[in-house]
């Protein structure tokens, strides 16, 4: 495994393939960094149920464009402008999951449960990675603390539907039902040639089936803890 630590000033000296999965992965977190906001905040900032989940979906967009930010400077840093991530349409993300609008508290909640606990495993996979640039911008705690307040915020509000029961409860696992194989395929084929790569380089830590793992052996607890009902992990999956 390449264990070198790569600084911008070294990074075209590098590999071509170490340069191109770079490129690659700072374009599609900086693309769903952005998507998330373009997702949630037409609708949902307008109709939050109180004052006090406004504030919170308008922080919680403001840290998610902060983290695009980030990644965006790094991406700059490399010669990869990343600049049309802000105006290109929902249905022309990276990643399936950003494609759509959410137009109810219940998706919201439940998209801050399941989608932005994969963007936490996500950042994750690049702690201590072998492009310091982007270590040093995942170990800073801030934007790490900041997912975590997303998707416990999520998580919350996802138990407090499940738990007032009757339709709210309904409406909270048809949620979980949409959002939840869409989880699972945000983290790749699970026999992804690229995958394999990405550790090789010392870029990820985990293969994408291993990482998958992980969070469904995370969110399966959570979801029955609330009472609800496991989907079926195979139904409308796009990778396995």
């Amino acid at each position: 495994m390449f264990t070198t630590k790569v600084e911008v000033k070294d990074f075209e000296k590098q590999d071509p393939e170490y340069q191109d999965l770079i490129r690659r992965v700072l374009a599609i977190q900086a693309d769903c960094e952005i998507g998330g906001p373009n997702l949630y905040v037409k609708h949902i900032l307008p109709t939050a149920p109180t004052k006090l989940d406004q504030l919170i979906v308008a922080r919680t967009a403001a840290e998610e464009m902060d983290h695009f930010r980030k990644m965006a400077r790094l991406a700059g840093d490399i010669g990869v402008d990343v600049s049309y991530t802000l105006s290109r349409t929902n249905q022309e993300r990276y990643v399936e999951a950003f494609r759509g609008e959410i137009k109810t508290w219940e998706d919201y909640a439940v998209f801050g449960f399941l989608i932005d606990r994969v963007g936490r495993f996500q950042l994750e996979e690049f702690l201590d990675c072998s492009y310091a640039p982007l270590a040093r911008v995942v170990e800073d705690p801030d934007i790490i603390r900041e997912e975590e307040g997303h998707l416990d915020f999520g998580t919350n509000a996802s138990a407090d539907f499940a738990a007032k029961g009757g339709e709210y409860k309904v409406r909270v696992q048809k949620a979980v039902d949409y959002w939840y194989v869409k989880g699972l395929d945000m983290f790749g084929n699970s026999k992804s040639y690229r995958s394999e790569r990405y550790m090789q380089w010392g870029l990820k830590r985990r293969t994408n089936a291993e990482a998958r793992q992980l969070y469904k052996d995370e969110i399966d607890g959570l979801i029955l803890k609330m009472g609800l009902t496991l989907p079926d992990p195979n139904k409308g999956r796009l990778y396995t």
